[in-house]
């Protein structure tokens, strides 16, 4: 479905800038955006993906991930195809760096945001995530949907590579209250030679998500010889540390795909290294991620006594009283309750 996109100008000779994300296209009369979903016609920028799912889900809220907001509630996840970063070891590369501009065959089904609340309310879920693809390129429909969603009494949540706008984030955030945010380097080159954008816009992104009160939680894919390095994890640690110690890392173990077949699994010995110099940098709560087992529950950061328990997405217990330590009292930092 196609509807007139948020977030733009014109800029003469039926030219528009979009300001939905830093690459700031200045996009010219029948083409497409970076995202390859928004298209000028005639000085209209339009979104070819509104109410078009690519997949819808319900799943655990610990997928997401997010480990410290309604834990052990689902939610009902969906996308469209298209992304506005070309990251080789992307994981759900076979929707998101589909294009339209291109035209490839692959079609989503059409699921409306009403259609998208009533299923989420039917099906227990507390929350709505926008999420497998990247939300801000289907921000219109993301808006509208949790505008919905929030009258309805629900929560809304992105996962997001964290390259939109200030002007973005500032018009969703009446109706967005948690960001799982992809920190994926901390190196510029790593953005620019992988991912096809910048650093510091994320790094910004994450500020201004604690600054209007969002809920954030922050997720490192380690891709061996990619950004493995102890510098390079010291300094991811150190910045959601400066930003708030109460901040929880998700440390993920990277599965070659895509782009990245040669590469091998991340060895657990270097995800353990990442946690550790994430307790050296001062953070309070950190997880590593695709492998079960393996640090997935929350322990009080004051005490050390177990809160919640979990088996890979599964919360087998949640000791959590009013967003505190049953056992000392410490606050435990996050959202606990619907």
């Amino acid at each position: 479905m196609i509807k007139e996109a948020m977030l733009y100008r014109p800029v003469g000779d039926q030219k528009v800038r979009c300001y939905l994300c830093h690459h700031h296209c200045q996009i010219a009369n029948s083409k497409f955006g970076f995202c390859g979903v928004r298209e000028n016609r005639e000085g209209t920028l339009y979104s070819h993906v509104y109410g078009e799912a690519i997949a819808a889900n319900i799943d655990p809220i610990e997928k997401k991930p997010l480990y410290h907001f309604l834990p052990g509630t689902t939610s009902f996840s969906i996308a469209t195809v298209g992304c506005n970063f070309r990251c080789g070891f992307c994981q759900n590369w076979q929707i998101s760096q589909v294009s339209k501009k291109k035209g490839t065959n692959v079609a989503g089904y059409q699921l409306l945001p009403e259609e998208v609340v009533r299923r989420a309310k039917e099906s227990g879920c507390k929350s709505i995530s926008y999420t497998y693809t990247e939300p801000t390129i289907f921000f219109e429909y993301a808006y509208d949907t949790a505008k919905l969603a929030k009258e309805e009494g629900l929560f809304n949540v992105f996962v997001t590579n964290g390259y939109m706008t200030p002007e973005a984030l500032e018009t969703i955030n009446p109706y967005l209250d948690a960001c799982n945010v992809d920190l994926k380097s901390f190196k510029e080159e790593f953005y620019k030679e992988i991912c096809h954008g910048h650093l510091e816009p994320v790094l910004d992104s994450i500020r201004l998500m604690k600054k209007l009160h969002m809920w954030v939680e922050i997720t490192t894919l380690v891709v061996p010889g990619q950004n493995d390095d102890e510098e390079e994890l010291t300094e991811i640690a150190h910045f959601i540390a400066e930003v708030d110690s109460n901040i929880p890392w998700h440390i993920s173990r990277f599965h070659p795909d895509y782009q990245f077949t040669d590469s091998r699994p991340t060895p657990l010995d270097v995800l353990q290294r990442a946690y550790s110099i994430g307790e050296r940098e001062g953070l309070r709560h950190i997880y590593i991620g695709n492998v079960i087992g393996v640090s997935e529950d929350t322990v009080c950061a004051h005490c050390q006594k177990s809160l919640i328990r979990r088996k890979g997405y599964v919360v087998e217990e949640n000791r959590v009283k009013d967003s505190r330590c049953p056992y000392c009292g410490d606050p435990v930092a996050g959202v606990f309750k619907a």
